[in-house]
């Protein structure tokens, strides 16, 4: 899975192919005709409406791969961190990373490709943060 170019319609597939589900069910659930479900099978995107269903439908969370991408390609900024809740400033101290962004960056590290150093630059993750995910493997 490439986190950073997501192909949501061939993720959508194998999800529908892991579960077996038949295309007269997924036509009838999601209301649409068979061939227009064969065209979200060759979708880069889709619409969110019809994600959600998918979602619903697959019992899967595909907005992960779009969260993972923005926590790895658009990470925000110290600044971005704060809230203003009642006139006062509440800083959250703690970003959450999902298991397959944890994964993926452990796959970068492990394979070579990346050094921890290169990760923390890259993606301005804690040093603690990645240390701490190293320790655990």
């Amino acid at each position: 899975m490439n986190i950073k170019n997501i192909h949501i319609g061939s993720l959508v597939r194998s999800k529908v192919e892991e579960h077996q589900i038949s295309i007269e069910r997924i036509s009838r659930f999601l209301n649409r005709a068979e061939d227009e479900i064969e065209m979200m099978y060759h979708a880069r995107s889709m619409d969110t409406e019809v994600l959600l269903k998918w979602c619903k439908l697959l019992k899967f969370d595909f907005f992960r791969f779009y969260t993972s991408h923005l926590i790895l390609y658009a990470p925000q900024s110290r600044i971005d961190n704060t809230a203003i809740q009642k006139g006062k400033a509440m800083v959250f101290r703690k970003s959450i990373y999902t298991q397959e962004v944890k994964d993926f960056i452990l796959e970068k590290i492990d394979s070579s490709t990346m050094t921890a150093n290169d990760v923390v630059e890259r993606y301005k993750i804690p040093k603690t943060t990645l240390y701490k995910w190293m320790k655990k493997i």
